[in-house]
């Protein structure tokens, strides 16, 4: 094996020489059925995926390989909810076998399919934890990984999973100050987790912590673009940058969280790191390269999940640079710049989690809604 990841004719298989493990944003019935899931995963690496309600509303709402299963389903008086939860559970699955074998050799947590909670629970923590279970207990399989949003009320449900064994994706996070909390509820599951453990061999549960990217620059980009404007001559430099910066905070954070007392008493019993991963990662800029987030965040203990687009053009085209040091350098000064145009990236951040909740939630009923529909039309032939 050459030292030199661009010696790799495959960008995306030399992620995974650097510590970057490549997932797949995206589920469908066909994917896995096609065997285009496991040719993913032999040729291109592929180390994991990532699910959410959006997702399955295109799957389900473009696709008739689902019209029997929810014509059967509705006949025996299931409600939306119920049939949606069904149909995900038994794709999950069966993406959860494909993946078994990564699963299985790779300590890290990689292998792993993320399902959703449903997020109109994403402010109820209780709702959350029994949601939590009752799905990690029908997909019964080992590699299957719990999204709970990283609100204020998905905290403890955080800890209240991890603790009671539940791999956790921890997802919609745009604040590094609510990621530090993350890593203190990670850290405070695992402890519970190994107080309790039934067996020393007992695998402990894996988790990671999803940072969504370009949806922050969409955000900041027309404020820094409004204060250049206002006399701010070099806000616009920031353009494209403030989302990659507050990515490789959060980056920082987690390198020194590994060197925490408190983490390296978990590592010795068994725990794997809680590590960054980055979503939203596909480019809204036209402006920018259809790659641009993918190569400024690869970095060692990394995750990176892509929409199916953003996959083909990171194998066609992708190059292999570490860039996550230099943004490190400077985030510092550029947060400080920010401050100075009158930016508030609190206030921007709250925003974006309240907004991402709500479009989650919208989604999901969207989903419901089209579920019903379709197991109406289906009825009525």
């Amino acid at each position: 094996m050459s030292d030199n990841p661009s010696a790799t004719a495959n960008p995306l298989v030399a992620l995974s020489r650097l510590g970057q493990s490549p997932w797949y944003d995206f589920i469908t019935r066909e994917l896995v059925r096609s065997g285009e899931l496991a040719r993913l995963i032999h040729e291109d690496g592929l180390k994991g995926m990532t699910s959410n309600p959006t997702i399955f509303e295109k799957a389900v709402a473009t696709s008739t390989l689902y019209d029997a299963d929810i014509q059967q389903l509705a006949d025996q008086g299931r409600r939306p909810a119920e049939i949606f939860e069904a149909l995900a559970v038994a794709d999950v699955q069966a993406a959860c076998d494909v993946f078994r074998r990564v699963f299985d050799q790779d300590p890290n947590g990689d292998g792993t399919v993320s399902l959703e909670v449903s997020p109109t629970l994403a402010h109820d923590t209780d709702g959350t934890v029994r949601e939590a279970e009752r799905l990690w207990a029908a997909v019964n399989r080992p590699n299957v990984m719990i999204k709970i949003p990283g609100t204020r009320e998905g905290l403890p449900a955080i800890t209240r999973c991890l603790a009671a064994g539940i791999n956790v994706n921890v997802t919609l996070l745009f604040s590094v100050s609510r990621y530090q909390e993350v890593i203190d509820a990670f850290m405070t599951g695992m402890e519970a987790f190994f107080r309790t453990a039934v067996s020393s061999t007992q695998r402990a549960p894996c988790s990671v912590a999803s940072f969504f990217v370009s949806r922050l620059d969409g955000k900041v980009d027309p404020l820094l673009e409004r204060a250049a404007n206002s006399g701010h001559l070099f806000a616009g430099q920031l353009r494209g940058l403030i989302a990659i910066t507050n990515a490789a905070t959060a980056y920082e954070h987690f390198r020194q969280s590994l060197h925490l007392p408190r983490w390296h008493a978990l590592s010795a019993r068994g725990a794997y790191p809680q590590r960054p991963l980055w979503a939203s990662t596909s480019t809204k800029d036209p402006r920018l390269s259809d790659v641009y987030y993918v190569e400024a965040l690869i970095g060692p203990r990394t995750v990176n999940t892509l929409p199916p687009e953003t996959f083909a053009a990171f194998r066609e085209h992708g190059q292999i640079c570490l860039h996550l040091d230099d943004h490190m350098a400077q985030s510092a000064q550029r947060l400080a710049a920010l401050t100075e145009y009158g930016i508030d990236l609190g206030a921007v951040t709250r925003d974006l989690e309240a907004d991402g909740v709500a479009k989650f939630a919208a989604s999901y009923r969207s989903l419901l809604a089209g579920i019903e529909a379709k197991a109406g039309a289906l009825a009525a032939h």
